[in-house]
């Protein structure tokens, strides 16, 4: 499970029916890159496409991504076939599994099987290849505490079109706030109940595309709404979106700067050197327990990011 704590800022799409993107995939600062076999990908193409994404995997070139694959729903007649042939190729190279349209955690426990008897087979570590499971419509919001709760999940991603084709929404814009809805937002109760799902299994929640590729600006409104939430990436679809996305994603360096002092300061406290006090100023601001546990998630982030701080460390008081 050691891929569930690696940063999925950015998830970058990448049709597995092209070889020319997925070359050049392989190489962009996306935090994880999946090799789609599921919408990108005609009926008639999928069997080269599977073809295509085992050997990418299996041959190597990558920068250190997160590597993934989104395999077909189990109602296609696709399902088995991708994830038998992707492991027993490309097994090795292979971080997580995308499945979508989950409704039930039948779809999950049935995916583990499958993998379990595949890396048994082909003598893989068994449990490291994770699962990502996409939640797309009413169904599958209603079961998300137990899908998160399902055998490998690491993280929940919404699918916004499916999602709002399945609760009638009146709108073709993915992202967007549907026409005469003018006060909140209308997918606050979708964003949150995927949320805390995700977190009351110490899981990942990841925010599904923005279809508007050129609009970069946009792309980053829409995903700030989701940041601000607490969710850790978004899929990106076009590599004009990885840059925003991963600043987006990753605190703000003040904020990150602040985490770190709070943690500093609060461990010294703390301590029976600094007075084994429970709540004390930081500054004009109190910290206690509380403080640094929010503290905690903000450095987490910055520190998977790679971020370095830029202000000097606490340093205790004279005594």
């Amino acid at each position: 499970m050691e891929n569930l704590y690696r940063p999925r800022r950015t998830c970058l799409s990448v049709p597995g029916s092209s070889a020319k993107m997925i070359q050049k995939a392989k190489q962009l600062p996306a935090d994880q890159v999946f090799l789609d076999l599921e919408d990108s990908v005609a009926s008639d193409a999928k069997a080269h496409a599977r073809t295509q994404v085992a050997t990418s995997l299996a041959e190597g070139g990558w920068a250190g991504q997160l590597r993934g694959v989104r395999v077909n729903d189990w109602t296609t007649p696709w399902t088995h076939a991708d994830v038998i042939e992707v492991v027993a190729a490309a097994g090795r190279d292979l971080d997580v599994v995308i499945l979508p349209k989950v409704t039930d955690v039948s779809h999950v426990q049935a995916l583990d099987l499958l993998l379990t008897q595949l890396e048994v087979t082909h003598g893989l570590p068994v449990g490291r290849i994770g699962v990502e499971a996409q939640i797309e419509n009413a169904e599958g919001l209603t079961n998300a505490d137990a899908i998160a709760a399902g055998p490998r999940v690491q993280a929940l991603v919404l699918g916004p079109a499916d999602m709002m084709a399945s609760l009638n929404m009146r709108t073709l814009v993915v992202g967007e706030q549907p026409e005469g809805y003018d006060v909140g937002d209308a997918y606050h109760h979708v964003f949150m109940r995927i949320l805390v799902a995700a977190r009351a299994r110490g899981i990942n929640a990841v925010d599904g595309p923005f279809l508007k590729v050129r609009d970069v600006e946009a792309f980053r409104r829409v995903a700030g709404r989701a940041a601000a939430l607490g969710y850790d990436g978004k899929w990106v679809l076009h590599p004009d979106q990885i840059a925003a996305g991963n600043e987006i994603f990753s605190p703000r360096q003040a904020d990150y700067d602040h985490a770190e002092l709070i943690l500093e300061a609060y461990e010294w406290h703390t301590s029976r050197v600094g007075g084994a006090r429970g709540a004390v100023m930081l500054g004009d601001e109190m910290i206690d327990e509380a403080s640094r546990k929010m503290a905690l998630v903000v450095a987490g982030k910055g520190r998977a990011a790679g971020m370095e701080r830029t202000t000097a460390p606490f340093e205790p008081p004279a005594q």
